[in-house]
């Protein structure tokens, strides 16, 4: 067993180490072939060497309130080398061990990072994270698609089109038999609603995720956080047979003592002295010169301290291939959550019964329109604060984007179109339809074809437009609470310049603006005009003992409330929401496109 630590963090003139163990075979002769920017899937390969030299990490880290704030500095200082094999980092919490990780596996923020890694020699690779697997801590997997589907997900999108898709299946079964998910690989992986397989074959299905491309190098991010003792062990053994260069963080003390063979009077010393001893003991050991020398007959007097950081993104396959499949997984994923699909169309259908009852065979006269109005603003209200369930849309999913965006599964625009027409398209179109043919017909709107198609369009476009603006808030949120509050604020505001809260025309000049931006009012306006339009309401009124009949046209009511009433002015209204629409879908992509990419 041999084992080696470095300092790797220094604060107020105190040295922490993070420990890194390396249980793989010696091997000097690093060669320094380039590595190729692209994957050849031939055959198995080998783990590779990977050296780090000289690197240096400045972290700026806040504290306190506002301008009480201060702001300290914290350099993770380390070199060394990481040969075939299982490599362990350990260390106490704060010591450095996931920074130090992110930037072996090219996943930190280049800013403020010096030094260079070198693959067997050569220059790291500027699509480096995605050339090698990634096992994030938390488990990042469709929890609602069996294991075989999340593998062979991750080979359609990682392995070029180049191998066909039969040998895709046969290295996925042959994944599937190493990893021990023969029994488990028709069952679901499972989610909060949906009892899956167990921690530990959740575990070994991320794994497999990442070993489908064959990485040279695997990093895991604490792969037995909240397994058992069984589990964690079964995780590590495996771990242990792959011939790949393996980088994990791990906590344990004990363990790392138990494997030096420490005594027991050693055990019951001070976690301080231990590490003392062992940071002295490492640097009296033939294993320290043995790395020392290495190192420097890698570098060879070469400075690699200046080099530029270059970060990209590769991927194995076309847009349109990557297109196919995570809109099948985006749909697939979507009818097998029936809180989201099935559940919202039978909400949808219970409250266009409420409403259609309430307002149920509305009259010609002046309660009719009171009646209209109310029934046209719930509706559009409704769809309105509907929308509100499409925040979670990016945010429960966001950690799994990321991870597969930046480990080249696909691009942004194909998970936002994805997206798009399984959310807008379907849960908000199909719904808005239902309600409309329930709804309708039971209030007793207008009764032709062109007025009822008109009605359908405008709360489509209604729930469009709403969905696209709760996207737009909700795109960088990482928390849902704060992006509901976002939500629930800007539609009250909204549904106040609605028209139907307060007369338009009669607010003041410098707040009037405002009815530009609520989209309530834009579907409101279009269904008042198509419901009002070529409508009589008449009542009759007692004048001096005689029963008079009183009419008022629906045109004269749409002008009081200053609304016009042309063909131009009912279309208006639908061309506002398609261009906020547009606009609103716009920044939910461009936010989804600069997200921090980096840790």
């Amino acid at each position: 067993v041999c084992y080696s630590i470095y300092n790797t963090l220094i604060k107020n003139a105190t040295a922490y180490c993070s420990e890194l163990i390396n249980f793989g075979d010696v091997d000097n002769n690093v060669s320094r072939t380039p590595v190729s920017t692209r994957m050849s899937f031939s055959s198995p390969r080998r783990g590779a060497t990977v050296s780090f030299h000289n690197i240096n990490y400045s972290v700026k880290m806040k504290s306190g309130f506002m301008c009480k704030r201060k702001v300290t500095q914290k350099n993770i200082l380390i070199d060394g080398v990481m040969r075939p094999g299982l490599n362990a980092i350990l260390g106490p919490t704060g010591s450095g061990k996931s920074s130090f990780l992110d930037v072996l596996a090219a996943r930190k923020d280049p800013a403020g990072l010096s030094g260079e890694v070198l693959i067997d020699g050569a220059p790291q690779p500027p699509n480096f994270k995605c050339l090698s697997g990634y096992v994030v801590q938390d488990d990042v997997v469709m929890g609602t698609l069996t294991v075989r589907e999340n593998l062979r997900f991750s080979a359609a999108l990682r392995l070029p089109k180049s191998i066909r898709q039969r040998e895709k299946d046969e290295k996925v079964e042959k994944l599937i038999q190493e990893l021990g998910l023969s029994k488990v690989a028709n069952s679901r992986v499972g989610t909060q609603l949906i009892r899956g397989v167990s921690g530990g074959e959740r575990k070994r299905t991320n794994i497999g995720m990442e070993l489908i491309i064959d990485p040279p190098v695997l990093f895991l991010d604490e792969p037995t956080t909240g397994l058992d003792a069984s589990t964690a062990n079964s995780v590590l053994m495996l771990l242990k047979r792959l011939e790949k260069t393996i980088f994990y963080l791990y906590f344990i003390y004990r363990l790392f003592i138990y494997m030096v063979k420490l005594d027991e009077e050693q055990l019951s010393s001070s976690l301080k002295g231990i590490e003392d001893r062992l940071v002295e003991e490492y640097k009296n050991s033939a294993s320290y010169k043995l790395t020392k020398s290495e190192l420097e007959r890698i570098t060879q007097g070469q400075d690699y301290s200046t080099r530029p950081k270059s970060r990209t993104i590769t991927y194995s396959t076309s847009f349109f291939h990557q297109f196919n499949w995570v809109l099948k997984r985006t749909f697939r994923n979507l009818m097998l959550n029936p809180q989201t699909s099935f559940a919202q169309i039978g909400v949808m259908i219970f409250l266009a019964l409420v409403v259609g009852a309430i307002f149920f065979g509305v009259e010609e006269n002046s309660s009719g329109i009171q009646n209209r109005m109310g029934a046209l603003f719930f509706i559009t209200t409704n769809q309105c604060f509907s929308s509100i369930s499409s925040v979670e849309l990016f945010i429960t999913e966001r950690k799994l984007f990321v991870h597969e965006y930046i480990s080249g599964y696909y691009r942004v625009s194909v998970y936002f179109l994805s997206k798009i027409l399984s959310d807008v398209l379907t849960l908000r179109t199909i719904p808005a339809v239902i309600f409309s043919c329930v709804a309708y017909w039971m209030i007793g709107l207008k009764a032709s074809a062109e007025a009822f198609f008109i009605f359908m369009f405008s709360i489509v476009l209604v729930s469009y437009t709403a969905t696209s603006m709760t996207l737009a808030i909700s795109a960088d949120q990482t928390v849902l609470a704060i992006a509901n509050i976002f939500m629930t604020i800007s539609f009250v505001f909204m549904m106040i310049f609605s028209g139907l809260l307060v007369n338009l025309p009669s607010v003041a000049d410098w707040l009037n603006w405002l009815k530009y931006f609520s989209i309530p009012r834009y579907g409101l306006a279009a269904l008042e005009i198509n419901e009002f339009t070529g409508l009589k309401f008449c009542d009759m009124t007692n004048v001096s003992s005689t029963l008079v009949e009183v009419c008022t046209t629906g045109e004269g009511f749409l002008s009081k409330q200053g609304i016009t009433y042309s063909t131009w002015g009912l279309w208006q209204n639908h061309l506002a929401l398609g261009i906020m629409t547009l606009i609103f879908l716009i920044i939910a992509y461009l936010k989804l496109r600069f997200i921090k990419k980096f840790t």
